[in-house]
């Protein structure tokens, strides 16, 4: 019990010297360990809060207690670091006091801060977030920089999500085309059991065997509506380069659409998910039952109908309705499928009271990395 008690106390004198900042260290001397968590998120913290003093006579430094360095922080450095410490609703704050309390805008005024960044994904996130301040100068790199780190995470999801989309194997029929994805495993071990090396207890493939693959030749329809509200920033880019991939798929038509409290069709740009990401405004609320209600209306053949809804199902309109449109939609037919949002870290964040009413209604309720979102819809396309 007094070991709990201890504990209890040291957490709360950590929030505490979190909370009034570097000027209580010498009256909360030593409570953030050197390099540790809490350390991390003091440095965050100062370097935003610290320009509360500006201009107040306050030098740098001052106050700060032996142990504690000096924040030397870039504006990536700190968007980078904040994403990792703090949860989706901290950061949301602290992204808006930058922006609107303390005016740091040096990431998206000052194009020679953006030619020296080398383009990567967090600096893609970080020009998604604060494109709408950016003057035309600016906008042009920071397009290129989303051009860039785009393509390159395209090419990286195509080569893991394509084979598994492209067709099952058919044991029944052979090929000519030998690579490994085509190996007809189960044939080849056979055939060369009469080879097995005792001596150096080995198989000795003489013979490999490799199947041909079943086309997907019957057209489906997905329709992706991808939530734009505020905290979904790695679902929106990891889905606008999903519906990308799709769209290049044989006998695939896609539907993009993107909501928060309104919804844009963005169908016509599918195949670009640069354009996509550039025109989407992240922010605002959430009415997912609007946009349920919308993909309702797209549905031409029922049983040849995925609708993936990518969502953290904090529902501002009506969860009822929802959970309805969820239910006519399944009732018809379509294959639904709700994306629970993922974080940076890949954890899901998520309403999980109304994801259970959709589960309830039909749909199918997970938290997938794009990988495991091919792997899943192979499954349906193959019955």
């Amino acid at each position: 019990m007094a070991h709990d008690a201890a504990s209890d106390h040291g957490m709360a004198a950590r929030r505490w010297r979190l909370a009034l900042g570097r000027f209580a260290e010498p009256q909360l001397p030593g409570v953030l360990d050197r390099g540790g968590e809490y350390a991390r998120m003091d440095r965050v913290l100062d370097y935003l809060y610290g320009r509360e003093y500006a201009g107040r006579g306050v030098r740098e430094g001052e106050g700060r207690g032996a142990g504690l360095d000096p924040s030397h922080l870039s504006v990536p450095g700190w968007l980078r670091e904040a994403r990792a410490l703090f949860p989706a609703e901290t950061l949301e704050t602290l992204e808006q006091h930058a922006l609107r309390r303390y005016g740091m805008t040096e990431l998206v005024t000052d194009p020679a801060v953006l030619q020296r960044l080398e383009p990567n994904y967090d600096l893609l996130k970080a020009v998604l977030t604060f494109r709408g301040l950016m003057k035309p100068p600016v906008l042009a790199l920071a397009r290129e920089i989303v051009r860039r780190v785009v393509e390159e995470l395209t090419r990286r999801l195509a080569r893991e999500v394509r084979p598994m989309l492209w067709g099952r194997l058919n044991r029944q029929r052979r090929t000519h085309v030998k690579s490994a994805r085509n190996l007809d495993w189960q044939r080849t071990v056979r055939a060369n059991l009469k080879h097995y090396d005792r001596a150096h207890r080995r198989l000795v493939l003489e013979q490999l065997y490799f199947s041909s693959r079943t086309k997907h030749h019957l057209p489906w329809h997905i329709i992706m509506a991808v939530d734009c509200s505020g905290s979904m920033l790695d679902s929106v880019i990891h889905s606008a380069v999903m519906a990308g991939i799709f769209s290049g798929l044989p006998s695939v038509r896609v539907s993009l659409l993107a909501f928060d409290t309104s919804l844009v069709n963005l169908t016509g740009q599918v195949s670009d998910p640069l354009e996509v990401l550039m025109s989407v405004q992240l922010g605002g609320g959430t009415d997912i039952c609007s946009a349920l209600r919308y993909c309702e209306t797209l549905v031409d053949s029922p049983t040849r109908t995925v609708v993936i809804l990518v969502t953290d199902f904090f529902e501002g309109n009506s969860p009822h309705g929802v959970v309805l449109s969820v239910r006519r939609l399944r009732e018809a037919g379509v294959r639904v499928l709700a994306l629970a949002a993922l974080d940076a870290q890949a954890r899901p964040v998520f309403d999980r009271e109304l994801a259970q009413r959709c589960v309830d209604a039909g749909a199918e309720v997970a938290a997938l990395t794009p990988q495991r979102l091919a792997a899943w819809l192979d499954k349906v396309f193959a019955g």
